[in-house]
């Protein structure tokens, strides 16, 4: 049986991957946005304008999330295991 504060650690990687599918990818057609985004980077970011780089930052902040509690979740485990 888990515990309150267990289940609350599990909630933040729950919560992480649904913000990153959802806020993360959107919007989804013709491309998820960060994906564009980053292309956009990549090529010399030539044009891009403060909106831009705000919009970069709000669609990439969820897998900056995700990887963070991925990370925890994983170095959790590693403590319980070891």
């Amino acid at each position: 049986m888990s515990t309150k504060k267990e289940v609350k650690k599990g909630n933040g990687l729950r919560i992480a991957l649904m913000l990153s599918l959802t806020l993360g990818l959107a919007p989804f057609v013709p491309e998820p946005h960060i994906w564009g985004k980053l292309k956009w980077i990549a090529g010399g970011a030539d044009g891009m304008q403060p909106m831009d780089w705000f919009d970069t930052v709000l669609h990439g902040g969820p897998w900056v999330l995700l990887v963070i509690q991925v990370v925890l979740y994983i170095k959790r485990r590693n403590k319980l295991y070891h």
